[in-house]
């Protein structure tokens, strides 16, 4: 779009071309009157034109200057302003306006960009917390049907009551509601997630549990590290770049306006030299002419031209006022982004450590149940603490993560990858 409307401010100066013809053929004055020409606009202001005419016939006296000699007059000139029209005028304000537009349409397409690629980050650590979910879960309702067997042996010879086993085939039938739960939160990540990601025709591509990856290594930030990204972002955020653009195409609204306001003052040159065999006696019309002249005009209440600044003048204040919002705003995204990503890391620094000591009591609490020294009821709630512990960890790694791509879109990142931050040494 942006670029069609410049090609059509370009059309501002194209060559144009204009005949005419006037023909009297009845009453007392018979004249016949023709004319081409075609005129180009000059880009510093003004324009060159050249024309061709003829008059023939017989013209009133009054109109003598419309005759011509047999073979017609040939005419050039120039016209150049010397004060309004001479910096800028209608046609290059069109154009630079026009200019500044394609402009601005990079940085919107680029902040779409950004956005997209912040939601498609989001999309992905969601779907592979789900998957992450999912198999954790798997893992625990294996677990639960693998020790069904070795309790019905039991059961079997009376070594434990039948309500034991009773007891674990619920707690698999409960783990299994889980689990299809998980998957059924899985599948529904992974279709948001195909809106992202497409193959070389543009279809969506569904993802499986199959195609589920571990979480990557955390990523490290720098605290010190905060004043450098919020200056780099303040150069890189699309947003600003727009509202720059903006301002300079207000600023040429400013200076058309005011040019409204400066008095006319244009000079012409014109050469004309007429051909052919002379209609008139006194051979008037044969020599080589040149005319110069001087046009002047001015508007005395200029309040077109002041009104129009005023207006642009308030606009500008507009965008200033804006400009200052949105950087300030950036800063705080930029802060934003770097608290999550620090705080999100120890969160799972603690939840891993947490899902370590769920895990080892759960075995333990296992071994004795073989044991004889627990029971089944006990074993459950270890298991299930593990679970959530789990759980919770995936949960924060998954908050990490959109966390690291929050910091990606604060800094303008359209394709961020793991190389933006340093990686954490593992964490198990």
């Amino acid at each position: 779009i942006a670029n069609g409307e410049r090609l059509a401010a370009w059309g501002s100066f194209d060559t144009k071309v204009k005949a005419s013809t006037e023909n009297g053929p009845v009453g007392f004055y018979e004249t016949y009157r023709h004319r081409a020409g075609l005129s180009n606009p000059i880009y510093s202001g003004g324009e060159f034109f050249a024309g061709y005419r003829s008059g023939r016939g017989d013209f009133q006296p009054w109109y003598g200057e419309r005759e011509t000699n047999d073979g017609g007059e040939f005419k050039a000139g120039v016209r150049v302003p010397l004060m309004r029209d001479r910096e800028i005028d209608t046609r290059r304000a069109q154009l630079w306006r026009a200019t500044y537009n394609q402009q601005i349409a990079a940085p919107v397409i680029r902040a779409a960009l950004v956005a997209f690629a912040r939601e498609a980050g989001h999309a992905y650590w969601k779907w592979v917390a789900a998957g992450q979910k999912y198999q954790v879960g798997k893992l625990w309702l294996d677990l639960a049907q693998e020790r069904n067997e070795k309790i019905e042996t039991r059961v079997k010879a009376q070594d434990l009551d039948p309500p034991e086993l009773i007891d674990n085939e619920r707690a698999i039938a409960k783990r299994e509601a889980k689990l299809a739960d998980s998957l059924r939160e899985l599948q529904q990540a992974a279709v948001k997630l195909s809106l992202y990601l497409r193959d070389d025709s543009g279809t969506p591509i569904v993802l499986t549990i199959e195609d589920v990856p571990e979480f990557p290594l955390l990523r490290l930030v720098d605290p010190a590290t905060v004043d450098s990204d919020i200056a780099k972002s303040l150069t890189t955020r699309p947003e600003l770049t727009e509202l720059n653009l903006q301002l300079q195409r207000l600023r040429v609204d400013h200076a058309e306006a005011s040019n409204m306001t400066q008095p006319g003052l244009d000079a012409m040159l014109v050469g004309s030299q007429d051909v052919g065999a002379p209609t008139s006696s006194k051979r008037d019309k044969s020599e080589f002419e040149v005319e110069a002249g001087l046009y002047f005009d001015v508007p005395l209440q200029r309040r077109k031209g002041l009104g129009k600044m005023n207006a642009v003048q308030a606009k500008i204040a507009q965008v200033n006022a804006k400009r200052q919002m949105v950087s300030d705003k950036i800063t705080a995204e930029v802060r934003f982004a770097f608290a999550g990503l620090i705080q999100t890391h120890q969160e799972v620094l603690k939840a891993r450590e947490a899902v370590r000591l769920a895990r080892r009591m759960a075995t333990i609490e296992r071994r004795k149940f073989e044991l004889g020294e627990s029971d089944l009821l006990k074993v459950a709630l270890r298991e299930q603490y593990s679970l959530e512990a789990a759980e919770e960890a995936i949960s924060a790694t998954l908050g990490h993560f959109q966390a690291f791509s929050n910091y990606a879109a604060a800094l303008a990142v359209d394709r961020p990858d793991e190389s933006l931050l340093p990686a954490d040494l593992p964490l198990e």
